[in-house]
């Protein structure tokens, strides 16, 4: 795919094998390999959860690219171009998908669901506390309203 201020990436799947009659008994899903230069390095890595109708965000990250994958739940990523364009991408945990976001490029996660979700998080740069690597910013002509928890 070519890069661009985000990305999204199919990744590899396997279905595994119960090793005494070979029946299906899970997947394994690839998110990072040394090899396959998608994430480069990654120096941090963490589990992010959002609240059921919460967001986080938006902000942006002045120096780190973050790498995102749904391991339980679904999400949606907004991400803002500098045009104002907003887009969306929805991920849950039967993907197999992983979102990057640039640095410098402003995003926010939402959970517009009943569940609790969980989101795998690689990042190129360690977050270090106080280290002022984060700015927040305002979507002001994002419609927030979409994702209001419905009847509320």
């Amino acid at each position: 795919m070519e890069k661009q201020n985000f990305s999204v990436f199919n990744l590899e799947k396997h279905e595994t094998k119960d090793v005494n009659n070979s029946h299906i008994n899970g997947e394994l899903t690839v998110i990072w390999r040394d090899w396959d230069h998608v994430i480069k390095n990654p120096e941090m890595i963490y589990v992010n959860t959002v609240n059921p109708w919460e967001i986080k965000g938006p902000h942006l990250h002045k120096n780190r690219t973050s790498y995102f994958y749904c391991l339980e739940g679904e999400i949606i990523i907004i991400v803002q171009e500098n045009n104002d364009k907003y887009h969306e991408i929805k991920i849950n945990a039967n993907d197999s998908t992983l979102v990057s976001v640039s640095n410098g490029v402003a995003a926010a996660i939402v959970n517009a669901s009943n569940t609790k979700s969980k989101i795998l998080v690689l990042a190129d740069i360690s977050w270090k506390p106080n280290d002022n690597e984060m700015k927040n910013i305002d979507f002001e002509k994002y419609d927030w309203n979409k994702w209001k928890k419905p009847n509320s």
